[in-house]
């Protein structure tokens, strides 16, 4: 690659070339490198316009200028180009030569010069997160006399009381959808992260089905969707019937103040447009693709009162369910999607710092030779700086509204992310960065302020500057059984004692074999039948075969384990097994403890396997009765009782031994659903 555009690339977050799953150096074709350069506003199409945009860079590195935004560890100091004023959050100015270490955490101004830039100073570092036990819930997954088609926020709240007293409870994300028809499955491609799916929302327990008279209550129970015959969960029945019950309640509701909250409003807005215009705002008139246009400001009536009477009425479940929840050491988890559907809201309303066209995804792997299309828009750093984080500031704190902790989908997406340029593969992306300064410390931040933990999802191939930089502001990181382990030595599993102290641990993730699938064989034969293997049918048995065996000679090593056992005792043993390990965290998924062998969600397929459409077998009222539920919630309750004696120099020679080998996870061993698929 010409030298100049390999300067030009780095002056402005773009990788050259990256490090593969094999560990080995691979380089970005040209053109990807001068698509993505685009896409970030920098000309790189020829060699004259290469030299312009370096002598730019160069002429901006003369003048000393600091960036939109600066980001302050609390107890630093930085030194400023010349004396400046900053006017803190809390009211009050100060005048400064250099910025101080006695500053409070927040979000401040500072002015330098003819600059005004934000100033947010972060914490260094989070308290420690409690040592305690949940569950993994897919919520839709649920199901009950009072719920509609899927698991709602009614559930939630039910299971939080019922649950055996676990101290946290890990959702798939809750993300907003656009109110269209039919509405996605995936809960990974949202419309907007920044609100509610209303899919969740219980409509009997709203105050206005509660008001209303004998008729209108029986008109809208009669809308509750019949099951479908094929036994899948139908989110188009499941949104049509709940969008009509709250038409009709809608006359039952108080006045929505549109004023008090721009951002819901704006939010509301797109849902009306989208009603009229349909779902990809893209599509719509030429005059209506800006949120700011005249036309969109003056676009009023009752639709968008109605969306934000249906974002209210989720919050009120939200919060509820959060109560109930309150007595937890940790509460409800969210997870944060890496990204959003860019015909979405987020992608309308955010559009000033979203890369135009980008498609996020994952470059080639092992299982994906071709890489990987999520198809998700992605911010844009330097536009974040120059905005001063205010719309990743806002989308956090909406979220930690109702939170006790947060998981952050492919938490290696805050120090850099694939961009794939707009008609090119997925293998035709390369990386740009992020500054994890300010995407870890904003997170930490607003984090703190909420109270919560912070668990960054660290599977597949993550560089090992990220453990550390998790491990660094007590942010916890991944271990999952399947892919915990020795990598530096002979690829055998981790010990119980090998896992890391900062992490949370499970046996396995939505997007992996369940345990009784996975002891069953069932990822090969699900896969084989769908042709989605890598090698032939007998060689992925036998691999199958030998981490079967594998894993359950840890388990006997371990002593949890005879010789001769039932799937159902295997399944004791694993979570006697993570109720072993060091983590704070410890999580039992209630595929695991129902027996159940269909994941759900099977990466790299489409209509051919039925992604998060699966419900669990037995009902709500069944589940929290089940005795290998309640022994599970038993062992993982008295972790204690399981855990061998270990040394205070056992548990850091754990840390150590785990550090970047659990990270690295199966794509070099090619365990079971590796990947970076979402």
């Amino acid at each position: 690659m010409d030298p100049e555009l390999v300067a030009l690339a780095e002056a402005h977050g773009v990788a050259t070339w990256y490090e593969n799953w094999r560990r080995k150096r691979t380089e970005i074709a040209p053109e990807s490198v001068i698509g993505v350069l685009g896409l970030l506003g920098v000309d790189a199409s020829t060699s004259q316009a290469v030299r312009a945009a370096l002598d730019d860079v160069r002429r901006r590195d003369r003048e000393q200028r600091l960036p939109g935004t600066v980001v302050l560890r609390a107890g630093d100091t930085r030194p400023l180009p010349a004396r400046g004023e900053i006017t803190l959050e809390a009211g009050g100015t100060r005048q400064v030569g250099e910025l101080p270490a006695d500053l409070p955490l927040g979000w401040h101004r500072l002015r330098v010069g003819d600059q005004d830039i934000t100033l947010v100073v972060v914490p260094d570092r989070l308290p420690e997160a409690p040592e305690t036990w949940g569950w993994m819930l897919q919520l839709y997954t649920l199901h009950s006399a009072r719920s509609w088609g899927m698991g709602d926020l009614g559930d939630l709240r039910e299971f939080v009381a019922d649950s055996a007293r676990p101290g946290l409870i890990l959702l798939n994300p809750l993300h907003a959808i656009t109110p269209t028809r039919p509405p996605p499955a995936s809960p990974y491609s949202p419309s907007s992260r920044r609100f509610a799916n209303p899919l969740y929302l219980r409509v009997a327990d709203t105050e206005e089905y509660r008001r209303a008279d004998p008729d209108l209550r029986a008109r809208v129970d009669a809308l509750r969707p019949e099951p479908p015959s094929d036994g899948l969960i139908d989110y188009d029945a499941v949104l049509a019937a709940k969008l009509a019950a709250l038409d009709l309640l809608w006359p039952l509701a108080g006045p929505v103040d549109l004023d008090s909250d721009p951002g819901l409003t704006d939010f509301a807005r797109f849902c009306a447009l989208a009603e009229e215009h349909g779902p990809n705002w893209r599509e719509w008139p030429a005059e209506l693709r800006r949120p700011d246009s005249p036309p969109v400001r003056a676009y009023a009536g009752e639709r968008v009162a109605f969306h934000a009477w249906i974002q209210e009425l989720l919050e009120q479940q939200l919060a509820a369910a959060n109560e109930a929840a309150g007595q937890m050491p940790v509460g409800i988890v969210h997870d944060l999607a890496v990204g959003i559907d860019p015909a979405g809201a987020d992608g309308w309303l955010l559009q000033d710092v979203l890369a135009p066209g980008v498609r996020a995804g994952a470059p080639p792997d092992a299982f994906n030779q071709l890489g990987q299309d999520w198809g998700l828009a992605a911010w844009r750093p330097d536009r974040l700086v120059e905005t001063g984080y205010a719309a990743y500031r806002d989308m956090l704190r909406r979220i930690f509204r109702h939170a006790g902790g947060l998981r952050v989908d492919h938490v290696a997406g805050l120090w850099r992310l694939w961009w794939v340029p707009p008609g090119m593969g997925a293998a035709e992306g390369t990386y740009v960065r992020y500054d994890p300064e300010a995407m870890l410390g904003i997170l930490a931040l607003e984090a703190y302020r909420a109270g919560a933990v912070v668990i960054g999802e660290d599977l597949g191939t993550v560089l090992p500057e990220m453990t550390a930089g998790l491990a660094r502001r007590n942010m916890l990181g991944s271990a999952v059984l399947w892919f915990a382990r020795d990598y530096d030595g002979d690829g055998d599993y981790l010990p119980a004692a090998g896992y890391p102290r900062n992490a949370l641990a499970s046996i396995s993730t939505h997007d992996l074999p369940t345990a009784a699938g996975f002891l069953a064989g069932e990822q090969v034969e699900v896969r084989a039948e769908l042709n989605q293997l890598a090698g032939t049918v007998e060689q992925e048995r036998a691999n199958w075969r030998k981490e079967r065996d594998q894993l359950l000679d840890l388990l006997r090593s371990e002593g949890l384990l005879e010789p001769e056992a039932t799937t159902e005792e295997i399944v004791v043993a694993m979570h006697r097994f993570l109720a072993r390990t060091p983590t704070r965290l410890v999580t039992a998924s209630l595929h695991d403890v129902l027996l159940e062998r269909r994941q759900p969600n099977l990466p790299g397929t489409f209509d051919e396997y039925p992604n998060w459409r699966i419900p669990l077998g037995p009902e709500l009222s069944e589940i929290i009765s089940d005795p290998l539920f309640r022994k599970v919630a038993g062992i993982l309750g008295n972790r204690d009782a399981e855990r061998p004696q270990l040394t205070e120099e056992g548990n850091r020679d754990g840390l150590a031994g785990q550090g970047e080998g659990v990270r690295r996870q199966a794509r070099q061993a090619g365990g079971p659903g590796a990947g970076e698929d979402r």
